[in-house]
């Protein structure tokens, strides 16, 4: 069954999470999205880990390669990033800036080596203060690929899907 009114926005640099996007994707038949920042990060972790908190410190919004065309027509926006310094990419505070999701439920979803969603949550509660955040999931990078019962069950949990 396709949920028209639900999207998958994801940034994803090694491919962790765009296998949790993916899964989310596929149980639901919602739409998805890569949020893809024009300069890309470095493949070399040190140089990416260096840019990220460049990009944090001095409050950088990187742009956008491409841009969804209505997030109005959505009610439920999953959210996914790496825990990068205990929060988003910048390039998804970049997303969540251009796009008013007032009213809507914004589901947060995250990959990381051992921080879980950091004070991503507060973030995002701070740029979508008129939205519904509901609960989010955090999982270890390098489980991602066997994650498809923890991600079922965090959507039955959020009241996304039943059973």
């Amino acid at each position: 069954m396709a949920r028209n009114n639900v999207l998958v926005a994801f940034f994803s640099r090694t491919g962790n999470t765009r296998v949790i996007a993916d899964f989310i994707h596929e149980k639901l038949g919602c739409d998805i999205f890569e949020i893809k920042p024009v300069d890309p990060y470095p493949k070399d972790y040190d140089a990416t880990v260096d840019r990220a908190r460049r990009e944090l410190d001095s409050d950088f919004r990187p742009e956008l390669v491409e841009d969804i065309d209505d997030s109005g027509s959505y009610d439920t926006v999953f959210v996914g990033y790496p825990c990068w310094w205990g929060t988003m990419p910048m390039a998804v505070f970049t997303f969540l800036e251009a796009h008013n999701l007032s009213g809507k439920k914004v589901v947060p979803f995250c990959t990381h080596e051992g921080s879980a969603l950091g004070h991503s949550v507060v973030d995002i509660k701070k740029l979508c203060p008129e939205s519904t955040i509901l609960e989010g999931l955090a999982i270890k990078g390098s489980t991602v690929n066997a994650a498809q019962g923890e991600v079922h069950d965090w959507l039955s949990k959020v009241g996304i899907i039943t059973s």
